[in-house]
């Protein structure tokens, strides 16, 4: 059946995409090809496909698609993260739409709502990453809260303890008190906000003064609420304002409490008075500080409950008054914070701010950069509690020394630095999380705080021994714990070859992630509820999936996830497989607003990709994003850019479309067909170039230069110059070597471009058992043919000069013109006359001296070609013209210049406003070089 006219994207898509998956075409049986493995970072299950997916997955897929070309057996995992606190925020939001809230359920029902959710609503973004084209093993879907995975992150955990690198410690943590639970270092996001810094007097207990008098010490914060649990007050050791008070004591105004003044160098004699106060239960900086002074995490007061409430310390020192209330000011309701700077100001405590004008206020008015915690949205706290810690610093010392010895490759290699920076620095990671939602942590409690690790309740019973009553640990694992063992839990770790279907697990220590006993997922199959990844028909059971496919090749990420996600599996990885997770680890960068702005919902500047793919379609999109794609580079959104690449498929589709109206059709050998006529030799050749070209970009991970050598040679060197270099003179040996080169195009391009080239391959031949997603990668053993490369791009320098020319001295393009060569050309232009007649468009060939008189010089490869202009322009007239249009184009180059010559300009203009003022310039420098090109061509 003859193609379509007209290229719709969206209907190939949606056909392609369902054929591929449901004929096991993204994981063929290849038992005896090299693997090649790549994991896919697992969305949240809570996710909608965003720009930055597309991105990630585009590149992914370019990857595996190459690979498959390449014969391999390419794995590509697949799967969702269960997303603690994202998912429990979801379903805890549906409960309170209904005036319902969690605490009204059993920890238990709650799990089972939460399951009931993901069964109706969860994995969306996995039917989007089908539209985007990814050819992931979707038979092999994966859950980290699947059972098998939680086996994987009991034993890890339990292991980890075991070895003395999970340890449970009284520490400060990140505590959020709208979700009510501890988040790590990266889930805290630092805004500015518009605080205060109050000054207060600190009396000096026991008649005691300063060398200059003063009976009190002052000090500055910008949280006064916490004085509520001071504990000591900081000066430098050398701070010879304090050195005579060191050791003495320090009367707190509104508790009473006494304690001392320490010697610490956190005090900085430069900021303010010198003078610190310091709350080790309420600030990092001061928690080491108190550390220092001799205080045990046990010792350290705690004045605030999970809500951010002021509550009474160990020591019972904080008025009634002030117990209940918020930290601060909420929902326009004082908090202890207001409370505190009243009664200080009342006492004659609060040393008053006088402003430039004179006048005084409480505080002096600061930016503050303060916390929040990136999903709950209120300022953390940080909150001294008792938390489960991971050894971060001994288990980042092996993928240090694989990144040092090159075992895994960072690419860019620019990003190594703040990889070492970061692990070299790293703090205790605190993974435990105050949730029901997640893999609860296999730790029991005996009634006299004795602690027991295991695997099951069963373990946990016989470690206490018989008899003694034990609790099990309320709270569940950091998700980023569970993700961590994506690269190998995934393939069947521990057990090491996954089990099928049918095999049912033995019940694990996952408390509250085990699924309900009813399978809801089969009322909404988004996600195949396996207690292992499920086999593919035909696989053997004894061939080891582990030892297959770890390490794997590549892990593409964003850098935003290098410390959340990327290092960790690198952590956990070396230490439960001895092996790197993947051999090279590559970082892309952000997907940009057109103005370079960072996209966000707050600027309303957010890209849907799906809007993307119903106006431009999903190979376009991807296109985009592979050319695009410059090592260490952000990307900038452009419409025009991708209806650039959507008419890119459109030409495409229509060069097929001449060849199957031309007697075109599938090649049928995988070598290059014999050929004699340069055209033919040199479009071969051409071929084999760009086969190079982008096996090269493909091994140094240059997605930009493999996506635009398949470009320029497909749009170019195909479409614009071999099609019509033939056209009109298409026999057998023609029609075999356009057929070969159309095919080849097809397999370079279809890593990029899936959708329009499996149509296009389909369509042009009968090949049904062989579609193109499982073809094979070209490699043309064809020499290029230096004779025949030679001939045709003279051919097509000299035809570009002549219609440069035409449209400079605005003739019409099929204007037929008499030109002059030089007699060492003659034997060239005899060979190439029928194209020259053609394309050229030339009334003569000479070879004779050119007549006197006005002419336009066209210079290819050093050998001058002459066409007299006499009689076919009105030379004074058109001189006329380009001189009024050269003097307009340079009168607006020099203002640009002028301008951005100028650094009050450069300097003080927006960014994009800048950016444009040089784009203008380039293109009227441009505009003024061809029409002055133009004027000389005259003569």
């Amino acid at each position: 059946m003859p193609m379509e006219k007209t290229f719709d994207p969206a209907a190939i898509e949606a056909k392609w995409a369902t054929e591929w998956e449901s004929r096991g075409l993204f994981r063929p049986h290849r038992p005896d090809a090299t693997p090649f493995t790549i994991v896919n970072p697992p969305p949240n299950v809570t996710g909608a496909l965003h720009i930055g997916h597309a991105l990630d997955n585009t590149l992914q897929d370019v990857l595996v698609r190459y690979e498959r070309l390449r014969g391999k057996d390419a794995l590509w995992v697949v799967g969702m993260d269960h997303a603690g606190i994202a998912t429990q925020m979801v379903v805890e939001r549906q409960l309170e739409a209904r005036q319902d809230k969690r605490t009204n359920y059993s920890r238990e029902d709650f799990i089972d709502k939460v399951w009931q959710w993901k069964a109706e609503s969860g994995g969306q973004i996995t039917g989007q990453l089908r539209r985007l084209g990814c050819s992931m093993d979707w038979s092999r879907e994966q859950f980290t809260m699947d059972p098998h995975f939680t086996r994987a992150v009991v034993k890890v955990f339990v292991d980890l303890h075991k070895k003395g690198l999970i340890y449970r410690d009284k520490r400060l943590v990140n505590w959020d008190p709208k979700l009510k639970t501890a988040i790590s270092d990266l889930e805290v996001e630092t805004h500015e906000v518009q605080g205060g810094f109050w000054h207060f007097k600190y009396p000096l207990a026991d008649g005691v003064t300063l060398d200059d008098g003063r009976d009190y010490i002052e000090v500055a914060t910008t949280r006064p609420e916490t004085m509520l649990a001071d504990m000591a007050v900081a000066v430098h050791p050398e701070d010879a304002r304090y050195k005579s008070v060191i050791g003495k004591d320090i009367l707190q105004p509104i508790t009473g409490r006494r304690f001392k003044v320490v010697a610490d160098e956190h005090a900085d004699p430069e900021l303010g008075s010198g003078a610190v106060k310091i709350t080790p239960g309420h600030d990092f900086n001061d928690f080491d500080v108190g550390k220092r002074a001799g205080f045990k995490p046990g010792e350290m007061l705690n004045m605030l409950d999970g809500d951010a409430n002021v509550i009474q310390t160990s020591d019972g020192l904080i008025p009634a008054e002030y117990l209940g209330l918020h930290r601060f000011k909420r929902d326009g309701v004082d908090g202890a914070r207001e409370l505190v700077v009243q009664r200080m100001k009342e006492g004659g405590f609060l040393i008053p701010h006088i402003d430039k004008d004179g006048n005084e206020h409480d505080a002096e008015p600061r930016t503050i950069q303060t916390p929040f915690g990136d999903r709950g949205g209120v300022v953390i706290e940080p909150w001294l509690t008792d938390q489960w810690y991971v050894d971060a610093e001994t288990l980042a010392q092996p993928p240090m020394a694989a990144v040092r010895d090159g075992r895994i490759n960072i690419v860019p290699k620019t990003w190594e630095k703040t990889f070492f920076n970061w692990m070299e620095n790293i703090q205790p990671w605190c993974v435990s999380r105050q949730l029901w939602w997640g893999h609860r942590i296999p730790a029991w409690y005996g009634d006299d705080g004795s602690i027991f690790v295991a695997e099951t309740e069963e373990e946990a019973q016989s470690q206490a021994g018989e008899g003694i009553a034990l609790t099990r640990d309320e709270d569940v694992l950091d998700t980023w714990f569970s993700s961590a063992l994506w690269p190998f839990a995934t393939l069947g770790w521990p057990e090491d070859n996954p089990p099928r279907d049918e095999e049912v697990a033995a019940g694990t220590a996952d408390g509250g992630g085990s699924q309900p006993s009813t399978p809801l997922e089969a009322a909404a199959p988004l996600h195949h509820p396996s207690d292992g990844p499920p086999p593919r028909s035909g696989e053997d059971r004894a061939q080891s999936l582990l030892a297959r496919h770890y390490p794997n090749d590549v892990l593409i990420s964003g850098f935003d996830i290098l410390f959340f996600w990327d290092a960790r599996m690198a952590m956990q990885g070396m230490e439960f497989m001895g092996d790197v997770p993947w051999k090279t680890l590559y970082l892309h960068g952000l997907v940009r607003a057109p103005d370079g702005a960072k996209m966000s919902k707050s600027k309303g500047n957010v890209v849907d990709p799906l809007g993307l793919i119903d106006q431009y379609g999903a190979d376009a999109l991807r296109f985009f994003m592979a050319a695009m794609e410059s090592q260490g580079r952000d990307i900038k959104m452009d419409d025009a850019r991708l209806a650039g690449y959507r008419n890119f498929a459109t030409k495409l589709w229509n060069a097929a479309r001449f060849c199957e109206a031309n007697g075109i059709s599938a090649s049928t050998s995988f070598e290059a067909p014999a050929a004699s006529l340069p055209v033919n030799r040199w479009i071969i050749g051409e071929v084999t170039a760009t086969v190079a070209a982008m096996e090269t970009a493909f091994a140094a991970y240059r997605f930009d230069e493999a996506a635009n050598a398949i470009y320029s040679f497909a749009w170019d060197r195909f479409c614009d110059w071999y099609l019509e270099l033939i056209k009109g003179s298409i026999d057998d040996e023609t029609k075999a070597v356009a057929g070969w080169v159309l095919d080849q195009i097809l397999v370079m391009l279809h890593p990029f471009m899936p959708f329009i080239t499996e149509e296009l391959w389909t369509g042009l031949g009968d090949r049904a058992d062989y579609p193109l997603i499982t073809a094979k990668w070209p490699a043309p053993t064809a020499a290029r043919d230096a004779d025949a490369s030679a001939d045709i791009d003279w051919l097509i320098k000299l035809v570009s000069e002549l219609r440069g020319a035409k449209a400079e001295l605005g003739l019409p393009p099929g204007a037929r013109l008499t030109a002059h060569f030089p007699a060492s050309l003659k034997g060239r232009t005899d060979k190439l006359a029928a194209q020259l007649d053609r394309l050229a468009r030339l009334e003569a060939i000479s070879f004779d001296p050119a007549p006197a008189g006005a002419s336009a010089q066209l210079v290819v490869e050093g050998e001058t070609i002459t066409v007299p202009l006499e009689g076919v322009i009105d030379i004074a007239a058109e001189r006329d013209r380009l001189s009024k249009a050269l003097a307009a184009a340079a009168k607006e180059r020099d203002g640009l210049a002028g301008r951005l010559n100028n650094p009050s300009f450069v300097e003080r203009a927006k960014p994009e406003a800048v950016e444009k003022a040089r784009a203008d310039h380039a293109a009227k420098e441009a505009e003024a070089d061809r029409l002055t090109a133009a004027l000389a061509r005259l003569g």
